[in-house]
């Protein structure tokens, strides 16, 4: 339990860090219509539980064994929690998944409309390419290190990486029966940006590609997890905590693991990829393992 507490702690604290610099990060000196503005930092200040870019500090600060990695990882963490907004911004609209509620709030279109929920999401996902090289102007991080991460997310957070993944769960809902089409689904939507994140911490810590590897591995089994977590936490889930509807995936008709192979299965899964995550990081041999291992089971247990 204080195991958990500690985690919990950290992660509060990378949260902190992170919105600080979330709020500085689209220039005021810019002149973006006011209300494009106001629609993107609506979603961007939204909260949530900032695990992406917290991974990208913990993977920084594993390779390097210094807590100070933290500043260097700061532009890239930003940069990956626009992404990920951005995904969910677009995730909610009436042609996606149309969700009224994110994190607790009405949704992005449900307050500013469509259109300026597509836009403000386009404007989302681009100004994460303008952040990674303040990563080099301003941190200290190599110019070909950043180079190698806009790379990285161009591609895992583009066609084959999270876009396909969504294409692909789109698709799915007309009628998926696999486990392998639900898992390409979850590798893609969901894991690719986690392990982008670890990754992109890894190579501004000076990890070698071996251990930028197996950081991927880590991150494709966690996100793996976190989304089979995600499917079991809808079905038996607190609305209060999750902050949005529970059983809407029943609602939808969206073919998940529960639905496939049953709670305890889902559950005996998860744990499995949690230990497998844990096994890359431990072969690894990161100066600082430890806050990694532990995100890694924190997310195991998480409720919301």
């Amino acid at each position: 339990m204080n195991e958990r507490f500690a985690i919990k702690a950290y992660l509060s604290q990378c949260a902190e860090l992170i919105e600080a610099s979330l709020k500085q990060s689209l220039p005021a000196e810019w002149d973006v219509p006011a209300r494009l503005r106001e629609a993107m930092l609506y979603s961007l200040e939204a909260g949530g539980k900032r695990i992406r870019p917290a991974l990208v500090l913990s993977a920084a600060e594993a390779v390097l064994g210094q807590d100070d990695a933290k500043n260097a990882a700061l532009p890239v963490a930003c940069a990956v929690e626009f992404i990920h907004t951005y995904s969910l911004v677009h995730d909610d609209l009436p042609a996606m998944d149309n969700d009224d509620y994110r994190r607790g709030k009405l949704t992005n279109h449900k307050v500013f409309g469509e259109a300026m929920a597509i836009l403000a999401g386009d404007a989302l996902l681009t100004h994460a390419f303008h952040l990674i090289p303040q990563a080099a102007r301003r941190g200290g991080v190599s110019a070909e290190t950043a180079l190698a991460i806009v790379e990285d997310l161009a591609m895992l957070a583009g066609a084959p990486g999270m876009v396909g993944g969504q294409v692909a769960d789109m698709q799915g809902e007309q009628g998926i029966t696999s486990i392998s089409e639900l898992e390409y689904i979850h590798l893609h939507k969901t894991s690719d940006l986690i392990a982008f994140s670890v990754m992109a911490g890894g190579r501004i810590g000076g990890a070698t590609e071996k251990q930028l590897e197996l950081l991927a591995r880590y991150g494709r089994n966690i996100g793996l997890a976190f989304q089979i977590q995600d499917d079991i936490l809808d079905l038996i889930g607190d609305e209060t905590k999750l902050g949005k509807k529970t059983n809407s995936d029943v609602e939808q008709n969206k073919v998940t693991y529960p639905f496939l192979i049953g709670i305890e299965e889902s559950k005996a899964q998860v744990e499995r990829l949690t230990q497998e995550a844990k096994s890359a990081v431990l072969e690894a041999g990161f100066a600082a393992p430890e806050r990694l291992l532990e995100i890694a089971d924190y997310l195991v247990g998480r409720d919301h």
